[in-house]
């Protein structure tokens, strides 16, 4: 526990806050470094500054400190090099994965969860939340979002492919009596499906199918299908809740539900051609 703990925001500097992130680690409570330190990475070191960034900015705003300390200072130039060199590259689900999926999906739980991201688009932490009074099967949609203002609260058409297995987790919600679409039945600490425990179910599957990839990686292969079979750019980024950078289509331009369903039925199965094409990041884009 680092000395800022219990201090009193008003008596906090910038001398606190820099050697909070210079000192932050965790104790790991699961795998084999149970128990051992670890210390956090720049990557959670520029996030812990971001959050010290806001939490300053509510103080100032109310009249709970005079002067943002967090603002007064930037993350050093080592973390900054080291945030680079950590950032993982991307690797999208290609043709033989995603018919390994469908091959397994009535084999394997939350197999069906993974496909649901694949070609829905929505985040992780999103798909997880969703509750069943979101989830409209007669007009084949979801409605959810989180993070960015056009994240939250959008309409995301559910895709003929995926139509089943919603159907099939909405039917088990029911079962359950749980307001959310996913839940964990097996779970030891209730059913509610969170981001961790979908992380780490999804870390299951894809040791057991002998894949490598991380949970947000579902959702760039729905970015990357829809870009292979011509989605329209402010559809897609509609549906998966970016903001839409072009003025004419961010101002005049209003998709009817009926063109989401049209756009997104464009998507098949399998990459067109047989080839997995290369993920393209996109500058500015919170994917």
């Amino acid at each position: 526990m680092h000395l800022i703990y219990k201090m009193k925001v008003r008596d906090i500097r910038v001398r606190h806050l820099e050697g909070c992130l210079e000192d932050a680690y965790i104790i790991s409570d699961r795998g084999k470094d149970k128990g051992k330190k670890r210390n956090a990475s720049a990557c959670v070191k520029a996030r812990m500054k971001s959050v010290f960034n806001l939490m300053f900015d509510y103080a100032v705003r109310y009249d709970i400190v005079k002067t943002n300390y967090a603002r007064n200072f930037e993350v050093s130039k080592e973390i900054k090099e080291k945030k680079k060199r950590e950032k993982k590259s991307v690797t999208i689900f290609s043709n033989d994965e995603l018919m390994i999926l469908w091959d397994n999906v009535d084999k394997y739980s939350f197999v069906d969860m993974i496909l649901i991201g694949i070609y829905s688009g929505w985040r992780p932490q999103e798909l997880a939340i969703l509750k069943v009074r979101d989830v409209d099967l007669d007009g084949d949609t979801f409605f959810g979002g989180l993070k960015t203002d056009a994240g939250k609260n959008r309409i995301v058409p559910i895709h003929p492919l995926i139509k089943k297995l919603v159907n099939r987790c909405y039917e088990e919600a029911m079962e359950l009596e749980s307001e959310y679409l996913f839940n964990d039945s097996e779970g030891q600490r209730g059913t509610v499906m969170t981001y961790d425990k979908y992380r780490h179910r999804f870390e299951k599957i894809m040791k057991r199918l002998d894949m490598k990839h991380r949970p947000h990686e579902t959702r760039h292969t729905f970015s990357t299908l829809a870009k292979a079979y011509d989605m329209k750019d402010n559809v897609r980024r509609l549906i998966m809740g970016h903001a839409i950078i072009d003025f004419t289509d961010r101002v005049y331009t209003h998709p009817m539900l009926e063109e989401l369903r049209y756009e997104m039925g464009k998507v098949e199965k399998w990459y067109p051609y047989g080839t997995t094409p290369k993920f393209e990041a996109e500058d500015g884009i919170d994917i």
